[in-house]
């Protein structure tokens, strides 16, 4: 574990620039229970922040894959009324959101891909007006990240155990800019105003399109749609407070036109989804839809991503990242997408 001076600082980060909470605010912590550590931080600072009250929605990756492993289909896809309930009472109470993730890649490998998609798409129907919530920027919402063993060893699998964790930890605070000599709230104002800079010229070019290339095989032409905005590192809810949804965040987004993108695409770092770690994998479009993919490793789980719904298999973002970063220079894959795709332009 980091010193209690790094954990507070992170914590302090992520509800001051993160959630930005606000006096007699609810707010709501989703955690694993590896992340203990720090989510106990969390609720401490949230409360000196002025919350009114901050409630805990703890999970375990391990229970997660069991429920997963020995459900039946029709028991993963009923979706008890207190669940939906109690997202409700998030949204009607206009809470904001603290999410620490902390993956276990390649946890759910031996888990039937069908299983857990049908599962996933039975929890979004039936909260989707959550996701609606959160997305549409109607409270502030942020995530951080904290280590666990199984993560940090497939990150340093040459460490021990305990220096992979604290490797991990150190690789995550960096990325965040926290450190234990500087004020990491001071650091993201100066961090912010640079995504501001950038966002500020890349409008003012007014692409009609960008065109992507690179050695391992990505010929990708992405056209945006007409008057679009750049963005990137602090927004504003519709309930008028600034916050930043992700610590770290390095990059400049902007929406893509639907049915404008073509050619192929070779992803350089791999994708955990849903604990299957999809790897070498690439994907061709046209008219703005993948029409063919493959990868060398899950490609079941990339099936099931493509097949989620009518919408997933055309690109609602494109991300440009400055390759002068804290991310992209310690030249670590995270294997987590909060970090990797903060590390080179990406899609999703």
């Amino acid at each position: 574990m980091p010193s209690k001076i790094l954990i507070n600082k992170l914590a302090k980060l992520a509800v001051k620039v993160g959630a930005n909470v606000q006096k007699d605010q609810m707010v709501v912590v989703s955690a694993t229970t590896e992340t203990r550590e720090i989510a106990r931080e969390v609720v401490k600072e949230a409360y000196l922040a002025g919350a009114k009250k901050v409630h805990v929605n703890w999970s375990d990756d391990y229970v997660s894959n069991s429920t997963l492993t020995y459900q039946s289909v029709e028991v993963l896809q009923d979706i008890p009324s207190w669940l939906v309930a109690q997202y409700q009472d998030c949204v009607d109470q206009g809470c904001c959101i603290i999410s620490v993730s902390s993956p276990m890649p390649g946890l759910n490998k031996d888990v039937d891909p069908n299983k857990a998609q049908k599962a996933g798409i039975a929890v979004q129907k039936a909260i989707g007006f959550f996701r609606e919530f959160l997305m549409g920027n109607k409270s502030q919402w942020t995530i951080i990240a904290a280590p666990n063993v199984v993560w940090a060893k497939q990150v340093f699998p040459n460490l021990s155990d305990d220096e992979a964790v604290e490797a991990l930890w150190k690789a995550i605070l960096d990325a965040s800019r926290v450190t234990e000599d500087n004020d990491p709230i001071v650091e993201w104002e100066k961090h912010n105003k640079t995504l501001l800079t950038h966002n500020k010229i890349l409008n003012k070019y007014n692409f009609k399109h960008l065109h992507f290339k690179n050695s391992l095989g990505t010929d990708l032409i992405v056209e945006l749609v007409k008057d679009h905005v750049w963005a990137g590192g602090g927004e504003i809810a519709t309930n008028g407070v600034y916050f930043n949804p992700n610590i770290p965040t390095e990059e400049s987004f902007t929406m893509p036109y639907k049915w404008g993108t073509r050619g192929k695409v070779v992803a350089t770092k791999p994708l955990n989804y849903q604990g299957k770690l999809i790897d070498n994998f690439w994907l061709v479009f046209k008219d703005g839809k993948v029409v063919e993919y493959d990868a060398q490793k899950e490609k079941n789980a990339l099936t099931n991503l493509l097949d989620t719904d009518e919408g997933s298999r055309y690109i609602g973002e494109i991300a440009l990242i400055s390759h002068d970063s804290p991310i992209s220079n310690t030249n670590i894959l995270f294997l987590n997408t909060l970090f990797d795709e903060n590390a080179s332009c990406h899609m999703a």
